[in-house]
């Protein structure tokens, strides 16, 4: 047993993060903070800042930090959590620079027509530009988005 050494499986990893989950893109060039905001009086909900769970990235010997809110759903498994894609000209997911926001659902109980109503009212939100729905082969980085 001298010299093993153990290996993470990011794939499975991200994979298993990624099971029970859904993924939409956000272009909405305002401050997370003040789109959380608009998020909760429009809709409703509360999404708070989670410090816990922040995305941390060292590149170029400079950390780089990308808050994360969550929201959980009251009386079900399902939590709605939004990243910051961007802090200080980086970005947790370069292979998407154009997105401000990821919008992740994870958990039980979501539906075509639940997604479909979620994404049209976060397309009337202001300042909102563009929603997308993205899928887990399509993201390069993945690792970055698990916590």
């Amino acid at each position: 047993m001298a010299g093993l050494k153990l290996k993470i499986d990011n794939e499975a990893l991200a994979e298993e993060f990624f099971e029970d989950a859904l993924l939409l893109g956000i272009v909405a060039p305002v401050h997370d903070y003040m789109f959380c905001w608009q998020i909760n009086q429009a809709m409703g909900i509360d999404f708070r800042v989670n410090n816990d769970i922040e995305i941390q990235l060292t590149k170029k010997n400079r950390k780089y930090f990308f808050s994360i809110y969550e929201y959980p759903v009251p009386a079900i498994k399902l939590v709605h959590y939004l990243y910051n894609n961007q802090n200080d000209g980086e970005y947790l997911l370069p292979e998407f620079r154009h997105l401000d926001f990821l919008w992740l659902i994870k958990g039980e109980g979501v539906g075509a027509e639940d997604l479909l109503s979620l994404t049209q009212m976060i397309r009337h939100m202001p300042g909102v530009q563009l929603v997308t729905e993205m899928t887990s082969e399509k993201i390069k980085n993945k690792q970055h988005l698990i916590f």
